[in-house]
């Protein structure tokens, strides 16, 4: 008994010691805060100005027009949110298992500390002791590695003290906001924020009460209690937060029963990553763009800004509706339809996907070998043509693009090469007419695999969808109208050699008769073509092309009227839209405003605008391009997919059936897509399965149709403006032939007379 008491004594004096001592760290780290000296008693310590703007590093945001953020840049995936951003329930099932009394304690809880005491003491573990205020100064201030004891204990009254500072210098909610937007959850997901988008695709604010108690319950160990990675911890985890939630009154204990009950739903969770979400190709073509900006501009302290780290927010023009139907609308037609046509095309052939042949091919695979990053690798080190041959034609386990997902397999390099090639691609931009406000952005099929952007980067030749520069010449020095009538005979063109450049037309409706241009055009007719192509010469129409925003080199030669020249689609659409625009190229754009992280604006943008021709030779074009959809080239887009609002356009097709092109104008907007392989080499056989009418125009039509079924957009099906100076423009080219027809007859008379 003596003993027992002996020992029970020595432990409760060993307890008031370390009460004591507690008690006097406490007034020690009191008073050193009191009087800004921590500094000296404790070593480093962070000041005022680190707490007001701690060093964590926060991605930089891409956000649409609509506010949806698209995606980040991030060398940490996190974004901050405010306490009024935060769901209720994620704050109680956070309060009730980490700190249940942390609106009552002054960022140290005695009360918790003396329980952990008494466990080391006793044996008996009772739970840590830290409060959510000092989790967060650890947070923000990491301890680092293979501390010693004495800096272990160091490091802990340097807590302390900034745990202090922290209650001293915010609000409690404050601090809870700041705890969520610092702690890691696991899957590349740093900060409520971004954890709340991974795991359900939902805003912090949407969490429901299970959904809060496993966002809480995972900041404990996130790979432990990961519910991809250990799903049935992480349900046991969960349910003892909302347990917790239940002891302290937050949910009643039936909610608490029946909520228990309820699986993971873990069907939303996504790892968010540059290769994923959307808009990818546009999200790789603005960090370069952006990397470039943050050199020449430099925040407040004179250095320059970092996308990765300093939380910038770039909005954009983009709308995330538009985007999404754009996405869809290629994914639709390639997935659904061309691709088949494209497999079917080719079953049975040697040579498939090729138009080559065997040693062709082989040639052009040693290229695509000697253009990949392996191969590039691989000569960095050293290594022998033989052996990189060797390697390139080695099974390797891969994984590999398909429609349905992708695939893991064993392939060699050199087949996967040739398996990627066989895929046709597309790329789509939407413009707004009037503001040159970019809405979508599509560069290709799937950004994980082909990382090739087909707007800004490529050039690809675009056919007929050149014939309008040159009819816009027309319409704008000759005076051209679109009922103006040629004869539709063969037109030829002298060389300098002295040679003669005539163009075939496979056409041959109304050979040897008087066409309209409107016609020409509709039928995307050559002789037409090479008629105007000799009235004004090459360098008139590439003068054109320029004024129109076309920076690609043009050779100046007649052929160009049937669209030899590589142009990209970015270029393309600003052009065509300068219709729309009534003569005025407005430069297609895509970031509105940059803030910094506080949401000051840091620049604002705009765009380049230059008058390429006359309002009146706008709308003469808008009026010859309405007859490819009317009569032309672009006509299904009545009779298969119901679109006959006013709808201004032109169909490209280029040699050999490479790529297909489609441009249409409305109103409201000017869209461009392009189709083809990214070899040019893989191709349809025959015109009418590889024209443009069946390669592009698709895509545009399920674009337009989606976005003109969504009712919020206001997309205008109304008609385009006429020109002010001259109201009585028609373009009833029947009418006027009749017209034509009255005056040359009234002419004859009065000669006769």
């Amino acid at each position: 008994m003596k003993k027992d008491k002996k020992k029970n004594n020595k432990s409760g004096k060993i307890i008031l010691i370390v009460l004591w001592s507690m008690f006097a760290v406490g007034i020690i780290c009191g008073f050193g805060l009191f009087y800004g000296i921590s500094h000296e008693w404790f070593g480093d310590m962070p000041t005022f100005e680190e707490l007001e703007n701690p060093s964590t590093n926060l991605a930089s945001e891409i956000i649409s027009a609509d506010g949806k953020v698209l995606g980040t840049y991030y060398v940490e995936n996190r974004s901050n949110v405010n306490y009024s951003e935060l769901s209720p329930h994620l704050v109680n099932a956070l309060l009730a298992i980490e700190d249940i009394r942390f609106y009552e304690h002054s960022g140290i809880d005695q009360r918790a500390l003396m329980r952990v005491v008494a466990g080391i003491i006793t044996g008996n573990d009772k739970g840590g002791g830290s409060t959510l205020t000092q989790q967060l100064a650890k947070n923000l201030f990491p301890r680092g590695e293979n501390l010693s004891t004495i800096q272990l204990v160091i490091r802990k009254f340097q807590e302390w003290v900034t745990a202090t500072k922290l209650e001293y210098n915010y609000s409690k909610d404050e601090i809870i906001a700041m705890y969520l937007n610092t702690v890691f959850f696991g899957h590349n997901a740093y900060g409520i924020k971004k954890a709340s988008e991974t795991f359900f695709n939902l805003e912090p604010k949407d969490l429901n009460i299970e959904q809060a108690a496993l966002m809480a319950g995972v900041v404990n160990a996130p790979s432990r209690f990961s519910p991809i990675r250990n799903p049935e911890r992480a349900l046991q985890r969960r349910n003892l937060v909302i347990s917790q939630m239940a002891t302290y009154g937050f949910i009643t204990q039936e909610e608490c029963d029946s909520i228990s009950q309820i699986p993971i739903d873990m069907s939303k969770f996504g790892v968010l990553d540059h290769n994923t979400g959307q808009a990818t190709y546009l999200r790789e073509y603005l960090r370069q763009t952006l990397t470039d900006w943050a050199k020449e501009n430099t925040k407040p302290d004179g250095t320059p800004y970092n996308i990765y780290k300093d939380g910038l927010k770039i909005y954009t023009t983009i709308d995330s509706r538009m985007q999404k139907y754009a996405e869809e609308a290629v994914r639709e037609h390639l997935a659904l339809d061309l691709q088949p046509a494209f497999n079917r095309h080719w079953k049975g052939y040697t040579n498939a996907p090729f138009s080559l042949e065997k040693d062709e091919i082989k040639d052009l695979m040693e290229i695509s070998m000697k253009r990949s990053e392996r191969y590039r690798k691989m000569k960095k080190e050293g290594i022998d043509i033989d052996s990189i041959r060797k390697n390139f034609n080695t099974p390797t386990e891969m994984t590999i693009f398909s429609w349905d997902g992708p695939i893991d397999t064993v392939m060699t390099p050199m087949d996967s090469m040739r398996y990627f090639k066989s895929f046709l691609q597309s790329s789509l931009m939407s413009v707004e007419s009037h503001t040159g406000h970019v809405k979508a952005y599509v560069g290709g099929i799937d950004y994980r695999f082909f990382k090739y952007d087909h707007v800004t980067q490529a050039r690809r030749q675009v056919g007929s969808t050149f014939k309008p520069f040159l009819y816009s010449l027309a319409m704008q020095e000759g005076e051209y109208t679109p009922c103006t009538t040629v004869p539709n005979i063969s037109y030829s063109i002298e060389m300098p050699d002295g040679k003669f450049w005539e163009p075939r037309d496979a056409g041959k409706t109304k050979l040897g008769e008087e066409v309209t241009l409107k016609w020409a055009l509709a039928h995307s007719n050559n002789r037409i073509s090479t008629f105007l192509m000799k009235q004004f010469g090459p360098e008139a129409v590439i003068q054109m092309a320029r004024r129109m925003g076309v920076t690609s080199p043009i050779e100046s030669v007649p052929s160009i009227c049937l669209g030899v020249c590589d142009i990209s689609l970015y270029e393309m659409v600003g052009a065509m839209n300068t219709f729309a625009n009534k003569g005025v190229y407005i430069k297609p754009f895509f970031i509105t405003k940059i803030e910094d992280k506080n949401g000051n604006v840091i620049e604002y943008f705009d765009t380049e605008q230059v008058e390429a021709m006359d309002n009146v030779t706008a709308y003469k074009m808008i009026e010859l391009m309405k007859g490819v959809v009317q009569i032309g080239t672009g006509v299904r887009l009545k009779y298969k997919y119901g679109l006959r609002n006013p709808i201004a356009g032109k169909t490209g097709t280029t040699q050999n059936q490479s790529d297909g092109w489609f441009m249409g104008i409305t109103p409201d907007l000017t869209t461009g897509v392009w189709t083809g392989a990214e070899d040019r080499a893989v191709h349809f056989r025959t015109i009418g399965l590889g024209q443009g009418s069946n390669m592009a125009l698709p895509i545009w039509a399920l674009y337009m149709q989606k976005v003109y079924a969504d009712s919020t957009l206001n997309i205008s099906k109304g008609d385009f403006e006429k020109p002010l100076s001259d109201v009585a423009l028609e373009f009833d080219c029947e009418l006027y032939e009749q017209e034509q027809s009255q005056k040359n007859q009234a002419i004859e008379e009065e000669e006769e007379f």
